[in-house]
């Protein structure tokens, strides 16, 4: 991923002196697991555990070798001398990669859950300050029925709280390791080594692997990181529509010097929403590479480590930096409700067209009936932009079967806001 979107704690996490440090990491504990069952003297392992790796000897000895883990080991021997005969017995390079892999995807799952934490606090901040603001519901893109934006941030934490729940699985099911030999028979390292790493690195052991880890493992983390993302394009899909000039209810943060165009100084663009759609296609491929990654050759191929090599990072990092922002977005989001209110008010009191039909409906109308009585004079207020209780009071058949003063009563805002302190109740808010 490219710096610019890149925060330094997620970076780190996917630097290559941090896989280094993962790799060795693993290595070490191996070596203190052979020590354990005496193969390895202990006197050897002070040295083992004090051994560091040049990451610039690690380059020159790649590109000599064209192996990246072989270099590894390579400038590993050139910081221990003698005593690296003891690393890596037994052992086949995937041992360490996927158990290190494993302890990466678990550390960027941490700082993930953390921003997911921030997200869903400042979601349900603004869903209590603006519990009972009176907003247009839209279907289709037009105007329905009455609710309130504390409900539609609501929706939004609710989907939030699904997220962390599916990320803390994901999570446990990567934070696996495996220390299993070549073909994953345990044939030159004994299962007791592998559940001795495994503890001693806080990984589960893999009941079963080939030479790699079982890739539906890391094609159901990038999955659920895409669900998070396509979350955050619908989050941020409806601010941009909300920032229409149009309809201009909500409105992403705009800071003091802060341009919208070069050409145009009054330009006030929800470009930060649109940064969050824009990075949101990318999980997309993300998805379909890491699904195309399950299926290996027999015991293994390397067919899935050159695009792991890009999907895995950039899922991370860009999730990172999408949740960072539009938690930014979410705490500065600037709401007006005096303009919820005008646009409410646009179609003349066609909102309220479902509570006419349901009362003629009680008088004792078809629903056919009274659906055609409501719709002619809904269009009619549509096409003259003239008040439809008017219209109603003026409709004959209308007025045979209900009386103007119940029909007033039903135009009342209030009557949409009865049951939001059942929903609330049931977040726990």
């Amino acid at each position: 991923m490219i710096p610019r979107y890149t925060r330094p704690q997620m970076g780190r996490v996917w630097s290559d002196q941090h896989k280094l440090e993962r790799w060795l990491q693993v290595e070490v504990a191996v070596c203190e697991a052979w020590a354990e069952l005496g193969r390895i003297p202990n006197q050897a392992l002070e040295p083992i555990r004090r051994a560091r790796v040049d990451p610039e000897a690690w380059a020159r000895h790649e590109r000599e070798m064209h192996h990246d883990f072989n270099a590894f080991l390579r400038a590993l021997a050139d910081s221990l001398g003698e005593q690296s005969r003891y690393v890596h017995l037994g052992l086949t390079s995937y041992d360490v990669e996927d158990t290190a892999l494993s302890l990466r995807l678990r550390e960027a799952a941490d700082l993930l859950e953390e921003d997911l934490r921030l997200l869903a606090g400042a979601v349900e901040q603004r869903a209590r300050e603006h519990k009972d603001t009176l907003t247009i519901g839209r279907t289709h893109g037009v105007h329905a029925e009455p609710t309130t934006f504390g409900l539609k941030l609501t929706l939004w934490l609710d989907e939030l709280r699904r997220h962390q729940r599916r990320l803390a699985q994901t999570k446990e099911s990567v934070s696996v390791g495996k220390i299993s030999g070549a073909v994953g028979t345990h044939a030159t390292v004994p299962p007791e080594v592998e559940e001795k790493v495994c503890a001693r690195l806080g990984l589960a052991v893999a009941p079963v692997s080939d030479q790699v880890l079982a890739r539906d493992r890391h094609a159901g983390f990038i999955a659920t990181l895409a669900l998070i993302a396509a979350s955050l394009e619908k989050f941020a899909t409806e601010i941009r529509h909300l920032q229409r000039t149009e309809v201009l209810e909500a409105e992403e943060p705009f800071e003091e010097g802060q341009t919208g165009s070069s050409a145009m100084p009054h330009k006030r663009n929800p470009e930060k929403c649109e940064r969050i759609c824009g990075l949101a296609r990318l999980f997309r491929g993300y998805t379909v590479t890491a699904l195309d990654n399950v299926a290996l050759w027999h015991e293994r191929d390397i067919s899935h480590s050159s695009a792991e090599r890009v999907i895995l990072p950039d899922a991370c990092i860009a999730l990172d930096y999408m949740l960072d922002l539009f938690t930014m977005i979410v705490r500065g989001l600037q709401v007006y409700p005096e303009r919820m209110r005008e646009n409410l008010e646009l179609t003349q009191g066609l909102v309220f067209s479902q509570r006419v039909l349901l009362a003629l409906v009680e008088k004792g109308l078809s629903r056919q009936e009274a659906y055609q009585l409501v719709q002619r004079n809904a269009m009619v207020a549509w096409r003259e932009r003239r008040p439809f209780l008017d219209l109603l009071c003026d409709d004959t058949d209308v007025m045979a079967r209900i009386s103007r003063d119940e029909l007033a009563q039903l135009f009342d805002y209030n009557y949409y806001l009865r049951y939001v302190d059942v929903t609330f109740e049931r977040l726990g808010l």
